[in-house]
């Protein structure tokens, strides 16, 4: 549900969703709780709903506040090792570059369908929650090919190929790292807990009686409204390569990878 609403939504749409839906819910269950028991508009309960209230709150805010850290350093890893494996894949091309013509015209050409599967292969299907191994497996394998068919002469030559190497593996290492990321979702229970949790901090703010009816409604907006900005978040990144946060691609065009693109 998540990943179709951030694949085929923007995030203002959303935000008016969830912050809207939730506001409205929460001023309409105020109105209702208030017309089924007009004595709460005394405040008779109100000491108990606000320490109900205050330790619940205590501990909801927690919880999103771990969630919503956990989620933003996925996002900042995320990004991080898709920069990683482009810059590995970018020095390939940069070591390939002191091979003899035919060798690094082999090199650069493998670098090439690589990065062009992993933009207009691979990321649909990671943006979809569905990554696979197999999307760029011949391009993988076809790097390891152009370099293993290399015979490097001479020890300026054996210094670059070394290189070339090292940053291949780097390559492929990035690679598993990205998938496995692509796969990755807030676990089931935490989803209960942070949106059970609203479910639960909501109502109890109808308990909570203003003479005013007006200030009630304010309040019971106020929670609801901070609560449905704090879901938004934990939805916007709950998956690092759907939505408008999501990782993009851009790194495996730029730099030295440019070139492979310039036909775009």
């Amino acid at each position: 549900m998540i990943l179709w609403l951030l694949n085929h939504l923007s995030t203002f749409v959303i935000a008016v969703l969830l912050v809207g839906g939730l506001t409205g819910l929460a001023v309409a269950g105020s109105v209702a709780a208030r017309r089924r028991f007009p004595h709460l508009a005394q405040g008779d309960h109100n000491e108990m709903v606000g320490v109900a209230l205050g330790m619940f709150g205590a501990i909801y805010g927690i919880i999103l506040a771990f969630v919503v850290v956990t989620l933003w350093t996925q996002l900042e890893n995320t990004q991080n090792i898709v920069a990683s494996e482009a810059t590995d894949l970018a020095l390939v091309v940069r070591s390939a570059d002191a091979f003899p013509p035919a060798d690094r015209d082999r090199v650069h050409r493998a670098v090439g369908a690589y990065a062009h599967a992993v933009v207009e292969v691979q990321w649909p299907l990671m943006r979809d929650g569905r990554p696979s191994y197999d999307a760029t497996a011949p391009q993988t394998q076809a790097l390891y090919q152009a370099l293993q068919a290399y015979e490097p002469q001479g020890t300026r030559a054996e210094t670059f190929y070394a290189e070339a190497v090292t940053r291949l593996n780097d390559v492929a290492a990035q690679r598993r790292a990205r998938i496995t990321m692509a796969e990755s979702a807030l676990p089931v229970l935490l989803q209960v807990l942070v949106y059970g949790g609203a479910f639960v901090i909501v109502p109890l703010t109808f308990l909570f009686g203003l003479r005013s009816l007006k200030m009630q409604l304010l309040f019971v907006s106020a929670v609801a409204g901070l609560i449905g900005f704090s879901l938004l978040l934990v939805v916007a990144l709950d998956r690092p390569f759907a939505g408008d946060l999501s990782v993009t691609p851009a790194p495996y065009k730029e730099a030295a990878l440019a070139q492979f693109w310039a036909a775009g």
